[in-house]
C-alpha cells in the first residue's frame, strides 16, 4: 500500500475536478451507483473511468461527514464510500487504498514555513488545536493542548489564520481548506491517514465489483463486472469468419484432390499387398 499519494501512482486519484463534484440523477428504470466521499478524497481519476466505462450507469457522489465514519453505508443511503480509516464499525468490507501524510497548517510568515518539514518534537512550543472531527491516531500531542479543542477542522483552520495555534490535519484536507494567508508542512513523525473503499460485507454487487476493477487499476477486460462482460458478449459477437478469396479457394481445392489422390493409391496398395500374399501361399502349398 503507497505510504505518499502521488499523481503518478494508478491508484491514487488525481486532484478532484469541478465535473466530478456534480451528482447524477438516476436514469428511469436503469442502475445507479451512490458512492460516498469523505472531506479531502479526490476520487476525480476512478470518476473518468467509470463514466467511460459505465456509461449507461449514473454514478452520484455524496458528500460525508468525516464524523460519519460509515454510517451511511451501513444504513444503504449510499452503496459505498471512499472513507478515512479506521471506521470502528462491523458488517463492512474494507479495501485499505493509500495512506496520506500528515502536515502543520501555519501562517506564511510562521518559523515553520522555513523548513521542508518537521517532528512533532519541534512543535513543542506551539499551541496545538485538536478539532473534535479529528482522526488521526496521535499517542502523544505534540506542543501544548489548546484551553478550548475546535468543534470542526475547519474552524481549527481559521484559528490557526488568526495566530491562535497550528493544526496538524491529512494532506489534501489542509489543501481542501487552502488559503492565501496559510501553508503547511509534512510532519516527519505525526499519524498518517488511511483512505479506503468500504462497501456492505454481505452485498458485494456487481457494481461493487465494478468500482473495485477501477480502484485496483484493473483494466476493463480484467475486470470481474458487467463492462467486461459486454466487451466479452461484444467481442465474441464481432468474431465472423473471413471469407477466402480466389486464390485461397483454389489452394483449398488443390490440397483436397491431392489428399484424394493419396488416399487412394493407399488404398490400392493395400489390395494388393493382400492379393500378391494369397497366391503367394498357394505356391508354397503346392
Amino acid at each position: 500500500m503507497p505510504s505518499d499519494p502521488s499523481l503518478d501512482d494508478p491508484q491514487v486519484p488525481e486532484e478532484q475536478d469541478s465535473s466530478a463534484d456534480q451528482p447524477i440523477t438516476e436514469q428511469a428504470g436503469g442502475p445507479s451507483f451512490r458512492l460516498a466521499i469523505a472531506p479531502g478524497v479526490t476520487p476525480a481519476k476512478w470518476v473518468g473511468v467509470w463514466r467511460t466505462r459505465l456509461a449507461d450507469v449514473p454514478l452520484e457522489l455524496v458528500q460525508v461527514d468525516v464524523l460519519d465514519r460509515g454510517a451511511v453505508v451501513t444504513d444503504r443511503t449510499v452503496d459505498a464510500g471512499l472513507l478515512r480509516l479506521p471506521l470502528g464499525r462491523e458488517g463492512l468490507s474494507v479495501i485499505p487504498l493509500y495512506t496520506e501524510i500528515p502536515v502543520v497548517v501555519v501562517p506564511k510568515d510562521h518559523v515553520v514555513a522555513a523548513f521542508d518539514e518537521v517532528s512533532s518534537e519541534e512543535l513543542a512550543d506551539e499551541v496545538f488545536l485538536h478539532p473534535l472531527d479529528d482522526l488521526l491516531e496521535w499517542e502523544t500531542l505534540p506542543g501544548t493542548p489548546a484551553q478550548e479543542r475546535p468543534a470542526t477542522t475547519a474552524a481549527a483552520i481559521e484559528l490557526v489564520a488568526a495566530g491562535v495555534g497550528v493544526v496538524v490535519v491529512p494532506q489534501s484536507v489542509a489543501r481542501l481548506h487552502h488559503r492565501k494567508d496559510l501553508t503547511y508542512r509534512p510532519v516527519s513523525d505525526g499519524p498518517q491517514s488511511r483512505i479506503g473503499f468500504v462497501w456492505p460485507e454481505d452485498e458485494t454487487t456487481e457494481l461493487v465489483e465494478e468500482f473495485i476493477g477501477i480502484v485496483r487499476g484493473r483494466t476493463a477486460n480484467s475486470s470481474r463486472g458487467r463492462a467486461a462482460q459486454q466487451d466479452a458478449t461484444k467481442a465474441s459477437g464481432d468474431q465472423q469468419p473471413k471469407p477466402r478469396t480466389k486464390a485461397q479457394e483454389k489452394a483449398a481445392a488443390a490440397r483436397r484432390e491431392t489428399d484424394r489422390k493419396a488416399a487412394a493409391a493407399r488404398k490400392a496398395g493395400t489390395r494388393g499387398g493382400k492379393l500378391t500374399g494369397k497366391r503367394l501361399g498357394k505356391r508354397g502349398n503346392r
